[in-house]
């Protein structure tokens, strides 16, 4: 048997408190883009950066824009071409050295990100998703999106002749390669055969941006499957009195019937049985998630983003969910986005 002297002892005793501690596992960056009328710089949305940096110390927030000006990013929410704007998104995050390599090497210069999209940003999100090669997201949130398109443009005040002049440039034209190059809603306007029940002609053939990202046309993409398929988790939340989005469950890609009101669960519609999106694999492994808050349309608060933030943002570790919540002392009923009337007011052309 052998004694370990004290002089021993105390050098293994200093060696073992010089080795440095390890360093806790680093979030992965957070993607968020804005909603329609709104702005990459506004002060809503650099709240809920800030905020998503107090539950997770350390996380690196992009905020999604198409214009560093942020008067011209606003613009561009309502006039553009979205898959234009998409590509351009995913040209632009390539290149932010922050970003950049953080799939850990498992692909060069490839992206690991969380994604957070509000009102029309998260059906761009999930385009973004399914059509940038080298983006590798874990989890998609978003608030209020139109995931199904919207069915209704909402009416303009009556002395808005901006918002009746574009109204009524949609409503005659909806299809037309002018309005679905150009205007930003149209192209995830969607409407639905009476007959059917299923998407119209006018849409499929027309559509600019949503029949291609919904997976609706008769030749499928397999990528946008795959992509869909391969992230951990797809949280949706719908504003249960939201009046803004119509139909509002279009945000579970839920199907609403114009006539008599019916919904449709996504479950229970064909592009969920016959997988055209990835979103039953997704659901199967239980990766699909359906939330929903009270209040209007982005109509949010402190409370509900952080805890949605502890539960499916920070680092990628299986124990992340064994975590207890920081204590950052949040007013839990503080709206974040304090200037929403004028996100309304100025976007009543659709949303």
């Amino acid at each position: 048997m052998h004694f370990l002297t004290l002089p021993t002892l105390l050098t293994l005793l200093a060696f073992s408190t010089a080795l440095p501690s390890p360093s806790p596992p680093k979030p992965l960056p957070l993607l968020i883009w804005h909603g329609l009328g709104d702005r990459y710089d506004a002060d809503g949305l650099q709240t809920v950066g800030t905020l998503a940096n107090k539950i997770h110390p350390g996380t690196y927030i992009y905020y999604i824009r198409v214009d560093d000006d942020g008067s011209a990013d606003r613009s561009a929410s309502f006039f553009g071409n979205v898959s234009a704007q998409v590509a351009k998104v995913c040209e632009d995050i390539k290149l932010d050295p922050q970003l950049a390599g953080s799939l850990d090497g498992r692909e060069e210069g490839g992206i690991r990100a969380d994604a957070l999209g509000f009102s029309q940003g998260g059906q761009f999100l999930r385009g973004l998703v399914e059509r940038c090669e080298g983006l590798s997201v874990r989890s998609l949130m978003t608030f209020g999106s139109q995931h199904n398109g919207i069915s209704e443009f909402q009416v303009c005040g009556s002395y808005d002749f901006v918002c009746k002049g574009a109204v009524a440039l949609v409503k005659g034209n909806a299809w037309t390669e002018y309005v679905q190059g150009r205007v930003v809603p149209a192209q995830y306007y969607r409407t639905v055969n009476e007959s059917t029940g299923g998407a119209s002609e006018g849409y499929l053939e027309g559509s600019g941006f949503l029949a291609d990202v919904n997976n609706e046309r008769v030749v499928k993409r397999g990528e946008y499957v795959e992509r869909i398929a391969g992230l951990e988790r797809f949280v949706m939340w719908v504003f249960e009195e939201d009046k803004t989005v119509i139909p509002k469950e279009s945000g579970w890609f839920a199907e609403v019937n114009g006539t008599d009101g019916v919904v449709t669960g996504l479950r229970e519609r064909a592009m969920y049985k016959e997988d055209w999106l990835g979103l039953r694999r997704l659901d199967e492994k239980g990766g699909l998630v359906f939330k929903s808050t009270p209040g209007g349309h982005m109509d949010v608060n402190e409370g509900i983003l952080a805890e949605a933030f502890g539960e499916y943002f920070g680092p990628e570790t299986s124990e992340k969910s064994a975590r207890p919540m920081p204590q950052i002392g949040l007013d839990d009923d503080a709206p974040v986005f304090r200037d929403q009337s004028r996100l309304v007011d100025e976007s009543k052309i659709c949303l």
